[in-house]
């Protein structure tokens, strides 16, 4: 009897340590901010929302062959000492390339949706001996990030995949500091296979308040990334008065 018990608690001992880390990282991964405005409030998408399949686009060192990052920060003009929001950070691909760029007075905040993407995220982190990222999960209609706390934000091969978009543009305006930019890189295509078409992007966007700074084309199979200033709070529409988009790509 008294075999079977420590038994029992080898094996809860061996779970413990297997578990351990994956709990650890899981405790210290939560919202950064209070919820902003229901997602009731606004329109849904009239259009396909993608379904999340993956926490990385590709393989990572074609990415860099076509320097991803460096291309997205160059044109969005970030810095060392910024706080840069990498929006569906996923396993953080541009987050650990946006940390040293940002260097020891900058930060990347890293936010998802999903749990376990920021649990594996926070193992790499760990590994990298990355000291100025932090971890940030969102709800599909909220980003659930601090007011004021963002030079720029990130929206990577994510969009498509937002089920409230509305909320979410409108609920991430108050994280953007004034003169802040937002840069969304997507496929031209339907979102229903994994794009978003630019005329579909550029209309959600101007439906919650955002004006387009610029359009470049990414090297390579990059996609295209669009630049967009958000809302000031002074003449930030009511969500009952965004007006829902049709599907331009004609998928519905």
């Amino acid at each position: 009897m008294l075999g079977g018990h420590l038994i029992a608690l080898f094996r809860a001992a061996s779970l413990l340590a297997v578990l351990g880390p994956t709990c650890a990282y899981a405790a210290d991964i939560g919202y950064l901010a209070p919820s902003g405005v229901s997602a009731s409030e606004f329109p849904s998408p009239q259009r396909p929302v993608a379904p999340i399949v993956s926490p990385g686009r590709s393989d990572e060192r074609h990415r860099d062959s076509l320097d991803e990052t460096g291309e997205i920060a160059r044109r969005l003009v970030l810095k060392p000492g910024m706080t840069v929001g990498d929006i569906g950070a996923g396993r953080g691909y541009h987050t650990v390339r946006l940390s040293p760029l940002l260097a020891s007075k900058g930060s990347v905040i890293a936010e998802d949706v999903t749990r376990d993407y920021l649990i594996e995220l926070a193992r790499r982190i760990e590994r990298l001996r990355l000291t100025n990222v932090t971890l940030a999960l969102g709800e599909p209609h909220d980003p659930r990030l601090p007011a004021s706390s963002l030079d720029a934000a990130i929206l990577v091969h994510m969009y498509h995949e937002i089920a409230q978009p509305y909320a979410f543009l409108y609920n991430l305006a108050p994280a953007l500091k004034p003169g802040a930019r937002i840069g969304i890189v997507d496929l031209e295509r339907p979102t229903s296979e994994h794009g978003t078409p630019i005329e579909q992007l550029r209309c959600e966007a101007s439906a919650v308040g955002y004006r387009e700074i610029a359009t470049y084309q990414l090297a390579g199979d990059g996609g295209y990334l669009a630049v967009f200033s958000p809302p000031n709070k002074e003449n930030r529409k009511s969500p009952r008065d965004i007006v829902a988009c049709e599907d331009r790509a004609g998928t519905r």
